[in-house]
């Protein structure tokens, strides 16, 4: 048994998080809440820090919200932390998306950290998209909010730029499982953090999707895919027939409208540039973790949608 602290951790994923480390009944649990930031006093023995500290809810506290994180990363070394693992739990890389610059940061910092031999053992990690996402507009986890995506199965169309791109998605459930495994793992702590639960070409999300969608509703055809050229987005220029709904804490309602085509051509550019892509490093020390494959999901997700659900079951941790 060991101390961990969650920063965070009533919040979306910290809360999956939680929930899947009391189902095993192991660890000394501590929920650092944003009153305890920039500077929190960690005390005696904690062993591991998992930080799900949110990014910026508008441009003008993005300084702030890197140093809550940066602070909270020298806190835990100063304390003696054994293990931290800072607030990505998305993409691999950063690339042409703004609103990860907080991550950027603490990945830059904890670089530095680890230049210097500190003991503390720090790891990015990186489960990439949420599988869970390609359900919306039905909940299927706990408590991580599904919200829109570029592919939307339900309403049976998709924003593409480069469907060859790969992009790794993983359950919540399994993010959250894993993440519990980690804490309990006596080896140390990788550098490359990645969680893999799939990995799959963009071309061959659709097609699963189309796959899915026709055998639970055979009268769908296939689905509405627009293509936007990777010359007009590098300019700025989105020429969308339509966006992405938000529904994210971070983001106001008052600044969405200006907000969907920067996410939208962001989030398509990082993909083509393989930002989405995770490693499968956290697969091959957990050889025996088994992790649910996305058509799977999707079968028994659609099958209750169509059966009249109005979200998908949820399983206890």
């Amino acid at each position: 048994m060991v101390k961990v602290a969650l920063a965070g951790g009533w919040g979306q994923l910290g809360h999956e998080v939680l929930d899947a480390l009391i189902a095993r009944h192991k660890h000394d649990i501590l929920i650092l809440s944003r009153r305890d930031a920039p500077t929190p006093d960690l005390g005696r023995g904690v062993h591991t820090v998992l930080s799900f500290l949110a990014g910026p809810d508008h441009q003008g506290a993005a300084s702030a919200q890197q140093d809550a994180q940066i602070s909270l990363i020298d806190a835990s070394v100063r304390a003696g932390v054994k293990r931290f693992a800072p607030s990505e739990w998305a993409s691999a890389g950063f690339d042409h998306m703004p609103w990860y610059a907080f991550k950027q940061s603490a990945r830059d910092h904890l670089s530095n950290l680890s230049k210097d031999k500190k003991a503390t053992s720090l790891i990015p990690p990186s489960p990439s998209l949420f599988t869970n996402y390609l359900l919306h507009p039905f909940q299927s986890a706990k408590h991580v909010r599904v919200f829109e995506q570029q592919i939307n199965f339900y309403a049976r169309r998709a924003l593409v730029a480069d469907t060859e791109c790969f992009v790794t998605s993983t359950a919540v459930r399994d993010v959250a499982k894993v993440v519990a495994l980690a804490v309990e793992y006596e080896g140390e702590w990788p550098v490359d953090g990645g969680i893999s639960g799939a990995r799959m070409t963009i071309e061959e999300v659709i097609a699963l999707g189309e796959k899915i969608r026709g055998t639970h509703t055979p009268s769908c055809g296939p689905l509405d895919v627009t293509e936007l050229r990777m010359q007009d987005l590098e300019a700025g220029v989105v020429k969308a027939p339509w966006f992405p709904e938000i529904d994210h804490p971070a983001i106001p309602e008052e600044t969405q409208d200006a907000v969907r085509p920067v996410l939208l051509a962001g989030v398509l550019r990082s993909l083509a540039a393989g930002a989405w892509e995770s490693s499968d490093t956290w697969n091959r020390l957990l050889p025996d973790f088994e992790f649910t494959q996305p058509e799977d999901i999707f079968t028994k997700g659609w099958a209750a949608v169509d059966a009249g659900a109005e979200s998908i079951p949820v399983e206890d941790y």
